[in-house]
């Protein structure tokens, strides 16, 4: 089988966004991929993160790994900084890249606009990321499109180092998302959803309440037309709309058209508010569940000590072919 790696960060709650975009994806490549998923407390901190909020937020995304249905027995699930391997492989490959490629990064950029400087972890974040990926000889790596340039650049790096050390690194390939995965932000659908985002209606959580998940629902931002149709240049908003509904429900958003044909946003978002806290609901059970439960501790160390038994493996064959140690 294919061996999958994927990552998420312990930041803020998994939002609706995450889930159809990527989560949904994980459980589903696990029924024929061998797949490694982690945590990545080691990328949060390239911003400031107060300790005891940080390891709960890791646990808060552990667990809800588990609770959409990734199977710790098919799936390695485990926190990055817990395999030393992470930050040892970051600093080989961080010496085999370039300022140039690193500076012209768009998130990066994008995080370092107008500031005088920036922390030197935003700018090697990439690297890590590189590193995340091909210690574990990884095939395949599902993300977002708006990773494609932080992929180019990991199997830029792989390449350019079996250039120098033939047989070093396993090339991966992305596996990206499609359009119609690509959740926006409820208040301003040109944007993506985001955790970060200061309005709290945004979003839609995984954890949130039937109350806000209506409230949200109900103020997420439309047109004056009136017409439900899926048309994401001039309508934005309800096409975003009609996309959480469509993969939710798993009708398509033309017979979502016909069904609601002639009937105002009013009724729609009403129906959306349903589907959406249906589907939202045994995840949050689940979740509540095994949050605090000595099980999620044992998957997770259990993930660790896999892992790690893999990482050292790349590592070893990484050293001898760099000469690094005895």
């Amino acid at each position: 089988m294919k061996r999958v790696f994927s990552g998420v960060q312990p930041t803020g709650n998994i939002h609706l966004g995450n889930y159809l975009g990527a989560l949904r994806q994980f459980v589903e490549l696990q029924e024929d991929h061998e797949c490694i998923y982690c945590i990545v407390d080691m990328h949060a901190i390239t911003v400031p993160q107060e300790p005891k909020e940080l390891k709960e937020h890791i646990l808060d995304v552990a667990a809800l790994y588990l609770a959409v249905g990734i199977d710790p027995k098919k799936s390695i699930v485990f926190v990055q900084s817990d395999v030393p391997g992470h930050a040892e492989l970051s600093w080989v490959l961080t010496c085999s890249s370039y300022t140039g490629e690193l500076s012209r990064m768009t998130q990066f950029k994008d995080k370092s606009k107008n500031k005088e400087s920036a922390p030197t972890g935003l700018f090697t974040y990439p690297v890590l990321m590189a590193a995340d990926i091909l210690l574990y000889d990884t095939d395949v790596v599902p993300v977002g499109n708006d990773q494609k340039q932080h992929i180019e650049l990991c199997r830029d790096l792989a390449i350019r180092v079996n250039g120098k050390h033939p047989n070093t690194f396993v090339v991966p390939d992305g596996r990206f998302l499609k359009s119609g995965a690509r959740i926006m932000a409820l208040d301003d659908p040109t944007k993506k959803m985001s955790k970060s985002a200061e309005n709290i209606h945004s979003r839609i959580s995984l954890l949130d309440e039937p109350s806000k998940i209506k409230k949200s629902i109900m103020k997420a931002t439309t047109d004056s037309e009136g017409i439900i149709r899926f048309d994401v240049e001039n309508k934005p908003g309800i096409s975003n709309l009609l996309n959480i509904y469509s993969v939710l429900s798993g009708i398509s958003i033309e017979d979502l058209e016909k069904k609601y044909e002639g009937k105002g946003y009013g009724d729609f978002k009403k129906d959306l508010v349903e589907i959406t806290v249906d589907a939202l609901a045994p995840i949050r059970a689940r979740y509540e569940e095994i949050r605090n439960s000595q099980m999620l501790i044992d998957v997770l160390k259990d993930g660790a000590k896999r892992a790690d038994e893999i990482a050292q493996k790349t590592m070893e064959r990484v050293k001898t072919n760099f000469g690094l140690g005895l």
